[in-house]
């Protein structure tokens, strides 16, 4: 298997725009249309079969716009077996609409219980049981909770984000924590840089990125210059607050680097007044369509994302 970041640094050109739409269904948010009149805590099945008519939705939308998505898997998760069948449905048919599958499950332990994460979710096809293009990773057990992550992804051609400046307000908590002359982030920086550099393929990308905020375009201007090899995932576009000048730092001057997710302010566009009016919930997928390629606009005129064409 092609290494990930090749294989990420490919989808974005031929997309020619470094989106990420997360899959983060929500039952309250649903259209009407899809929604029916399932109930919340009477039916798991029908909740879970909203949830995949959902997400098959958009992705029949998105797919020709964006180079990846990332379902979130707690959403998934919170309705049992029915909700985990309806995620493996979502990623597969996003893999059969040619998109990366980035799973977020910000999952981590170590020894056997980590190699028994990274065995179950990533690598795509028949490479494992959920057939993920890469996972997001917490790093806080240890370099001996990530490795295992790592091994599994460089043998399937996967790739690992690993947290390291989050974009929740609460996240400064312990990430700011000033440990010696750098805060905790920084650490936790260098050590994916390492990993990224020990991995990286063709493209001069690891296998290792790191999860940074839009939401402290500061430190993600920092993180940029101190992690070359580290592809970014950045969360906290649009409805967390930041926009697209937020994340222009993330990204090196040839337009790539980074992938900038967008949940629910594309998923859900047509709650946002924007597209209320124009489109509502009848056309709901036309405002997933115009929202995708407002964002694929901002990134465009002002991020070095421009340059990819």
């Amino acid at each position: 298997m092609e290494h990930f970041a090749d294989r990420l640094v490919g989808a974005i050109r031929r997309r020619g725009n470094p989106v990420l739409v997360g899959l983060d269904p929500r039952l309250d948010s649903l259209p009407p249309s899809v929604r029916g009149e399932v109930e919340r805590e009477s039916d798991p099945d029908a909740v879970a079969a909203a949830y995949w008519a959902f997400c098959r939705e958009v992705i029949d939308v998105v797919a020709p716009l964006v180079p990846a998505v990332k379902p979130q898997m707690a959403f998934f998760e919170q309705w049992g077996p029915p909700g985990m069948q309806a995620l493996a449905q979502v990623i597969a048919y996003a893999h059969q609409h040619d998109l990366l599958v980035i799973v977020d499950g910000k999952r981590n332990d170590i020894g056997t219980t980590a190699a028994g994460y990274a065995s179950g979710y990533l690598g795509c096809g028949t490479s494992s049981v959920w057939g993920g293009d890469a996972l997001t990773v917490s790093p806080y057990l240890g370099a001996d909770s990530v490795e295992p992550f790592v091994a599994t992804a460089c043998e399937r051609g996967g790739g690992v984000f690993v947290l390291v400046k989050t974009s929740n307000p609460g996240g400064g908590l312990f990430q700011d924590l000033m440990c010696g002359a750098l805060p905790l982030y920084r650490h936790v920086a260098a050590f994916v840089e390492q990993l990224a550099e020990r991995t990286k393929g063709s493209a001069g990308y690891g296998a290792v990125g790191a999860v940074a905020g839009a939401t402290y375009p500061e430190q993600l201007a920092e993180l940029r210059q101190a992690m070359p090899h580290s592809w970014f995932l950045v969360p906290g576009f649009g409805t967390q607050g930041a926009a697209a000048r937020d994340v222009r730092s993330a990204f090196h001057d040839d337009g790539l680097g980074a992938i900038v997710n967008n949940s629910r302010g594309i998923i859900f566009a047509h709650a946002r007044p924007e597209y209320r009016d124009r489109f509502g919930a009848t056309q709901w997928q036309r405002a997933v369509e115009q929202a995708t390629v407002a964002m694929i606009d901002q990134l465009r005129a002002d991020t070095p994302a421009g340059q990819l064409g």
